[in-house]
């Protein structure tokens, strides 16, 4: 899964709205297509404004200096201002007339479109009143400020006067809160057990706190004085503003919201409930699909995927039940790391395997390394298992993230169906090429469709097997519960959000088709309780990227090229299912009329 490293489209007042220009942000990322139609073009800069705007963290991440020291403002004027805007360039885009577009053009249009309507639903559905999740929220991913770079006393002033606005941020993520509680739009009160240690985790002396890190270490060429100021500046400030944030926060939790948060755990059961999870469930697979042939198809998957599984117990003279076998999984020794730096090499092991592939496979590769690092600790107990976290920086690494808490948790066998999805050929090679792609508009840079990277990822899982690895029957048995994972997704979700189901009917389908650690199978449940709609996109993804291979292969024959097949599949960067399959068909058309033309030589 990727990470997001920014809130998306995160708000700052209206009068700043001219004030932010996309001719402030860096020209290394604003080069646009040339060939645009100007009526298009036209919306798309307006649309792109907007973002920034209100947006001064996404503006300050695209080298926007004036934005450097800005949180976004979350009030209700504001976010209301920001949706009438958004409506009306949805309105603008809708009455656009479609048919002098280029097909670059008609691709931008919907994609464009896409995410207006997205930002549209999501306000009208209120998802402004949940700003955190079964895993995490918005108190975690607002720490992230203290981990810029810091080379210059100016870059302390702007970090120190972030850290002044975070009471209004907390403030204003509060209310919103409260409006839910209001309204019945919470998570279920069951995903939110041991939340608060997620809250509690930052609750630390000073010296400690992650918000002072920035003043432990300065740049050599800082004089004494200034390195003094600015560590007494950021003491102070922590121990007198960041901390008592977190503490009231905390109190408010374990207090109010928690004890007071729903009990259904059906995003069905939440207002409006059963046209928000249809909404969820098109958007995550870009497809016209409805919860039940959702459903369906996971039965099926999980019915095949299930004879795979049974074959590979059978190869390894395993004597027991797919039941006992899934408990010797879960309880051997020999499959879990003694150490989170034994977990980390192993990790990173696998990963240099799968740079060394990569040229057999793609044509062209992205300019930007990535490192590995652990989850952070403060919200390690409730994240998954591993994760792909970017940077908008082009001089700054990718990280892929693997969770080194409860190594007990954490079977070695799963590790490279993890690592091939979460780093390389998966999110760090499609995310990182996205970027790349300079004749993209920015909305189409930065943006990411979860049916193609997260399907993208659970077919570079798939691809490991071509490339030679899971050699190890167990580790084998790792990719396909990773892939019976996927599978089981599109069946619990379904059936907790539209059809029913207890969280416990669903941890036991996940529990008995599956080697996940009963620690992954719960975190996991509650992240889908959490997250309608999004677990979709996995599954429905890849077998539409593999549907498409299977297409060209059999068009081409003898002449289809893998390596330029995966990079007419990543050229375009982020797309839906639909015009994903308008690419391959044009790619395929290309490829034979360019063997027509040299057999005519």
């Amino acid at each position: 899964m990727r990470l997001l490293i920014l809130p998306a489209l995160i708000i700052l007042t209206l009068s700043a709205c001219n004030s932010v220009t996309t001719t402030q942000i860096d020209s290394r990322v604003t080069r646009q297509q040339t060939q645009i139609d100007p009526n298009l073009q036209a919306i798309i800069d307006q649309s792109w404004a907007v973002n920034l705007a209100y947006s001064p963290m996404l503006a300050a991440s695209l080298g926007d200096a004036s934005a450097a020291g800005m949180l976004d403002d979350l009030s209700a004027q504001t976010l209301a201002k920001k949706y009438q805007q958004t409506l009306e360039n949805l309105k603008k885009l809708k009455q656009l007339d479609r048919k002098p577009l280029s097909k670059s053009d008609v691709i931008n249009a919907k994609i464009l479109q896409d995410q207006l309507q997205n930002e549209v639903d999501l306000y009208r559905f209120h998802d402004h009143y949940l700003p955190i999740t079964a895993e995490s929220g918005f108190h975690a991913s607002i720490a992230s400020i203290a981990k810029a770079r810091f080379s210059s006393v100016e870059d302390y002033q702007h970090y120190l006067a972030k850290l002044k606005q975070l009471p209004r941020h907390f403030t204003q993520q509060i209310y919103w809160l409260k409006q839910g509680l209001a309204a019945g739009i919470t998570p279920a009160k069951v995903t939110l057990k041991g939340f608060e240690d997620s809250i509690s985790a930052f609750i630390v002396p000073v010296e400690t706190s992650g918000y002072f890190t920035p003043f432990t270490h300065y740049p050599d060429h800082f004089s004494a004085s200034e390195k003094e100021s600015l560590t007494q500046q950021g003491r102070a400030t922590v121990a007198q503003i960041v901390l008592p944030l977190y503490q009231q926060f905390y109190d408010f939790m374990t207090q109010e919201y928690i004890p007071n948060a729903r009990i259904n755990i059906a995003a069905s059961a939440l207002p409006d409930g059963s046209a928000f999870y249809q909404n969820r469930v098109e958007y995550y697979t870009t497809l016209p699909m409805t919860a039940e042939e959702v459903h369906q198809l996971g039965l099926q998957e999980v019915a095949r995927i299930r004879a795979e599984m049974e074959q590979v117990i059978k190869d390894v003279g395993f004597k027991g039940s797919f039941a006992d076998f899934l408990t010797f999984l879960r309880t051997d020794p020999q499959f879990y790391p003694k150490t989170a730096n034994e977990l980390l090499k192993e990790a990173a092991f696998i990963a240099k395997k799968a740079d060394a592939i990569l040229p057999k496979y793609f044509g062209k590769l992205p300019r930007t390394p990535y490192g590995i690092e652990p989850v952070p600790a403060e919200i390690a107990p409730k994240y998954t298992t591993g994760r792909y976290s970017g940077s908008n920086r082009d001089d700054e690494p990718g990280y892929y993230w693997v969770n080194t808490y409860a190594l007990d948790k954490r079977p070695l066998y799963e590790l490279e169906a993890l690592t091939l999805h979460e780093a390389v050929p998966g999110h760090h090679l499609q995310i990182s090429l996205n970027k790349e792609l300079t004749n993209l508009p920015n909305f189409r840079r930065y943006s990411y469709i979860s049916a193609f990277g997260e399907g993208w990822g659970l077919y570079s899982e798939y691809l490991g097997v071509e490339a030679g690895f899971y050699q190890d029957p167990y580790s084998n048995f790792g990719r396909l519960t990773y892939e019976m994972w996927r599978a089981a997704r599109l069946v619990v979700d379904t059936g907790m959000h539209a059809k029913g189901w207890s969280r416990q009917q669903a941890i036991d389908f996940m529990a008995s088709n599956t080697a996940l650690s009963m620690h992954n199978v719960t975190t996991e449940i509650d992240r889908y309780i959490s997250w309608p709609g999004q677990a979709l996109s996995y599954k429905i993804g890849e077998l539409t990227i593999k549907r498409l291979r299977a297409k060209a292969e059999k068009s081409l024959g003898k002449d289809f090229d893998i390596r330029q097949f995966h990079d007419a599949v990543l050229e375009n960067g982020s797309i839906p299912m639909s015009v994903l399959e308008q690419m391959v068909d044009e790619f395929i058309a290309r490829q034979q009329a360019m063997v027509k033309e040299a057999s005519s030589v």
